[in-house]
């Protein structure tokens, strides 16, 4: 589906009802940054960026500053709706963060648009201190998905310990101090054995993930079944067109055996020594037999659970710009 169609799905009627979201094109969206000051300079962004993406600072004036500027008015609403809260219950003041979650494919930019939000955000003086967590660290370690058969559905949500991810993320909306979340190393290809970070109240936690929108089915009998997504107060989802997602992913697999996979110590070191011709037969492979099938089963269902879709077009810039109303 060309990306302007698959834009306007976002917005056209749903059954005869409004569609919940507005759409706003790059040129509209910049508006809305207003007076926000950019407070990153461009040496910043290249840092922020990983390597095959295209951000460029006019990127960020245009689309994470209007961002960063929504989630500040969202953040201050929820401050003050706790402090409120605290007040009328009697209760002591505990500081409980802002969740924010970042959802998409494989290769889309997750990692990207999540450093850049924190280091905005980070900049706004009602939330000096934000975290960043990815759901990569809550995957089994290879030994249980090699016992479980589930290597080559690595990424898929029955490959993540749920139960940690939820009993960490109901730690941090409670307030508590010193929680810790385990590591997981993508040179290794596995979770780093005793490795954690830690997460103490902060102002805001943005935790990014393939997943993070996934629900279930509920119990008929109506046993309360958190899921992840119950936990965050705003989430983003990146989006692009399966095509081009694919061409991203063959590029980075591609540009990544001159470099990381070379490493003695990594995962896909056997990689660095194929030919391109094999190299790409493994990359098709992997995209076809794995990525895309998470991308359609369990990824793209989500997108319309999510709080903003940023739509990005070929050239990794993000063109369209879709804001849940309620």
């Amino acid at each position: 589906m060309p990306a302007s169609l698959a834009a306007a799905a976002l917005v056209e009627p749903e059954n005869g009802n409004p569609s919940p979201y507005r759409l706003f094109s790059r040129a509209e969206w910049a508006e809305k940054r207003a007076d926000t000051p950019m407070t990153l300079t461009p040496e910043e962004v290249v840092k922020l960026r990983s390597f095959t993406d295209r951000l460029s600072i006019e990127e960020v004036e245009a689309i994470y500053l209007p961002i960063s500027r929504l989630l500040s008015f969202y953040v201050a609403a929820q401050q003050k709706l706790s402090r409120a809260s605290q007040s009328f219950l009697g209760a002591k003041d505990v500081k409980i963060p802002f969740v924010i979650g970042v959802a998409g494919s494989v290769a889309v930019g997750k990692s990207t648009t999540s450093r850049v939000l924190q280091a905005l955000l980070s900049r706004w003086s009602n939330t000096p201190k934000v975290d960043l967590v990815t759901t990569d660290g809550f995957l089994f370690p290879n030994a249980h998905l090699e016992r479980e058969g589930l290597m080559k559905k690595k990424g898929f949500p029955e490959s993540y310990d749920t139960k940690a991810l939820l009993r960490f993320l109901a730690a941090v909306k409670a307030g508590e101090r010193h929680v810790r979340a385990p590591v997981y190393s993508h040179l290794v290809y596995d979770v780093v054995p005793g490795a954690s970070v830690e997460v103490d109240r902060p102002d805001i936690l943005i935790v990014e993930g393939l997943n993070v929108l996934q629900t279930g089915r509920p119990p008929r009998e109506g046993k309360a079944i958190p899921f992840v997504s119950d936990y965050f107060d705003f989430s983003i989802f990146i989006d692009a067109e399966e095509e081009v997602l694919e061409r991203w992913y063959l590029d980075r697999f591609m540009r990544l055996r001159e470099t990381a996979f070379r490493d003695p110590q990594s995962y896909f070191r056997r990689y660095a020594e194929k030919s391109d011709f094999e190299a790409m037969k493994t990359a098709l492979a992997l995209w076809y037999g794995i990525n895309l099938v998470n991308l359609r089963d369990n990824i793209l269902p989500t997108r319309h659970r999510a709080k903003l879709i940023l739509k990005k077009e070929s050239d990794h810039r993000i063109e369209s710009v879709s804001l849940r109303r309620v």
